[in-house]
């Protein structure tokens, strides 16, 4: 099973990977000497993710705003040029190869969590490698998600060595999808802001990081929040810049020396 689903190793895989001690826009956390207190926390942070996420907007499918989710990353993904791939994203441990492959990942393993199936976490493999047809082969395997959670009573009960409520589990992964389609969109130039019906992936992520954020930076999963501009100079923000400074990242990330 993931790493991920063990309670003291949570901090290094997917949920961890929009940790901001590895985004570099305004530095890296030092994380030295933060291990034990991580291992220490890590019992209390899991016991308190499978209480997130259950109220008011979170009532929604998650098959539904994983496709909404899906949709808005789709069109970011098929952009990308072969060209960029060694591009640096707002992931300092990523260039957009590494983090294209770390979401096609995602989108395989938790696929297999819905169904209930042994995942494999880990280092993923080097899909955009696998051939000239990646960018096809990752959204047919968005398709593949969002059909796993869309199975009647698959919100059902948990999921996961750690038995996570699987709805849970399914809110990781609209995170990752959410917000890595904006590490990749800001890394190749392009624009992302949820609009229309994919507003509700925002009001749903606003509700659950209320409860998630505080716990995932209790298993070294997120970062501070990024400090932004108050009075007249926030007036451009959006909800979805002040919802990516929550969990460390700088909603204006450009590529070093753009």
């Amino acid at each position: 099973m993931s790493p991920f689903f063990k309670a003291s190793e949570a901090r290094s895989v997917t949920f961890v990977h929009m940790n901001d001690k590895a985004v570099d826009s305004a530095g890296q956390n030092d994380s030295t000497g933060q291990q034990a207190g991580q291992d220490a926390a890590a019992p209390d942070a899991v016991a308190a993710l499978r209480d997130a996420g259950g109220t008011g907007a979170a009532q929604q499918p998650m098959g539904e705003l994983l496709r909404l989710a899906a949709d808005e990353a789709l069109p970011v993904v098929r952009a990308i040029r072969d060209d960029q791939l060694a591009a640096p994203t707002p992931c300092a441990e990523y260039d957009v190869r590494t983090l294209v492959n770390h979401l096609f990942h995602v989108l395989v393993q938790f696929r297999k969590l819905a169904a209930r199936q042994n995942d494999q976490f880990g280092t993923p493999p080097d899909y955009v490698g696998q051939g000239d047809d990646w960018r096809e082969r990752f959204a047919k395997a968005a398709d593949d998600l969002v059909a796993a959670w869309s199975e009647p009573g698959v919100e059902e009960g948990t999921t996961g060595s750690m038995n996570l409520p699987a709805r849970v589990v399914a809110s990781m992964a609209l995170t990752d999808v959410t917000v890595h389609a904006w590490d990749l969109a800001r890394a190749t130039g392009q624009g992302y802001q949820p609009a229309g019906r994919a507003v509700d992936v925002l009001r749903y992520l606003q509700e659950l990081f209320v409860d998630m954020v505080p716990t995932g930076r209790k298993m070294g999963a997120f970062g501070e929040p990024f400090p932004l501009p108050e009075g007249a100079a926030a007036a451009g923000l959006t909800e979805f810049d002040r919802l990516l400074a929550e969990i460390g990242r700088n909603p204006d990330w450009t590529p070093p020396g753009a």
